[in-house]
């Protein structure tokens, strides 16, 4: 047997300030979870995210520490349009969530945004800017 990747892994200080972020991306997260200590949701073709507090990881983990710095990790959000991305970008900022790179065109062919997450992970808002594919052609 091989192995598949199956969960994307979080670990998050506040649960429903993380939750509330993510269901702003459009994942179907029921309101009830903002309290547990994980949580999991699965995305469309089976891939599933999931969400433990620190505190939780502790559990079993005692001498986990949060890492230093950022950039450890970065989620990417494919979007129809560029302009969604511009429009996406815009809600979460205006939401109070903090944008690290603001919707531009990038030169791999995407108009592409980054946001952090409530415990500063990158979340990438990006769409094909219908110019050229990542290899450079038309």
């Amino acid at each position: 047997m091989t192995p598949r990747l199956d969960m994307i892994g979080m670990v998050v200080s506040d649960m429903a300030a993380s939750l509330a972020f993510y269901r702003r991306l459009g994942l179907d997260v029921p309101a009830e979870a903002d309290g547990l200590p994980h949580v999991e949701a699965t995305l469309p073709g089976g891939l599933r995210i999931g969400w433990d507090t620190e505190e939780t990881v502790r559990s079993f983990d005692p001498s986990w520490t949060p890492p230093p710095g950022d950039g450890r990790r970065d989620l990417a959000f494919l979007c129809d349009s560029p302009a969604e991305v511009d429009a996406l970008y815009d809600e979460l900022t205006r939401a109070g969530y903090r944008g690290h790179l603001k919707p531009w065109d990038a030169f791999w062919g995407q108009r592409y945004a980054v946001v952090l997450d409530p415990d500063g992970c990158g979340v990438s808002l990006f769409a094909p800017a219908g110019r050229r594919d990542f290899a450079g052609t038309t």
